[in-house]
């Protein structure tokens, strides 16, 4: 193809794919949202093959009762696990999949803190985070090299570009999201949380408890998110709000109890 009529085609595609976050943002989002699902699930598959699963049954109960609280408000069909891994930390991925790892327990010290970070993975999920990050690296790479690595997820370019989903080193590299796009699934994230009843208060002891656990240096989760006191002070401008929507919650019956 001449490369006037691929610039060309690439300037549609750009223009085509300017589309708005939930939070009012500009996004560019080029890729079939069915493709993202599947790399999301062929990720999934992957982690469960490589990584312990915990059979604990109270651990197991415990997470997915505050999962599906949270994923109830946005609904679809949402698959829960428990890794067993002391890693402080979780993610959601494209085509409803959810991950917690054993480590966020000892961090999480309630429901409502756990929920917070579920909440706040299920945003970067909503706000199709992974298909934006996906589509700026095609913008920036030649097209057809990265869409023959999403039709071919096990190749070495491919496996690398699983890691824009956000699920990490698995992948050989770790690809954090922005902090935009962290920010963003923040304030999402404590919306949704408050909407299924959990107490967005908590928030603010979670990632105080996050900032703790990372003694020298911050724990994995929080090594590419804004600094704590940037968090903090964003969330608890955005509190008024949320304590709103769980009142609003509480009032209609959603009052989450796993323990």
């Amino acid at each position: 193809m001449p490369m006037r009529s691929f610039l060309l085609i690439l300037d549609l595609l750009l223009l085509a794919g300017c589309v708005t976050s939930p939070t009012g943002r500009s996004q560019l989002v080029l890729m079939p949202d069915s493709q993202i699902d599947e790399m999301g699930l062929q990720a999934f598959t992957n982690l469960k093959k490589e990584t312990t699963v915990e059979t604990g049954a109270t651990t197991n109960r415990y997470v997915q009762c505050v999962a599906n609280a949270v994923t109830r408000e946005v609904g679809g069909t949402w698959e829960v696990v428990v890794f067993k891994d002391d890693d402080a930390n979780a993610f959601a991925l494209p085509g409803g999949k959810i991950g917690v790892y054993t480590g966020l327990l000892k961090v999480a010290e309630n429901q409502d803190q756990l929920a917070t970070v579920i909440g706040h993975e299920v945003g970067h999920v909503l706000a199709r985070h992974s298909n934006e990050r996906v589509s700026q690296k095609f913008a920036v790479e030649q097209g057809l090299a990265l869409l023959n690595a999403v039709a071919s997820p096990q190749s070495g370019t491919g496996q690398s570009l699983m890691g824009l989903l956000g699920v990490g080193a698995q992948y050989g590299v770790l690809m954090p999201f922005s902090r935009i796009q962290e920010s963003e699934a923040d304030i999402l994230g404590l919306d949704l949380m408050a909407k299924a009843g959990f107490d967005p208060r908590q928030s603010i002891r979670l990632w105080n408890n996050m900032n703790r656990a990372g003694g020298d240096g911050p724990p994995e989760f929080l090594s590419t998110h804004p600094s704590g006191s940037t968090r903090i002070s964003d969330l608890n401008k955005h509190m008024p709000v949320a304590v709103q929507l769980q009142t609003r919650a509480r009032q209609q019956g959603k009052r989450p109890a796993c323990k």
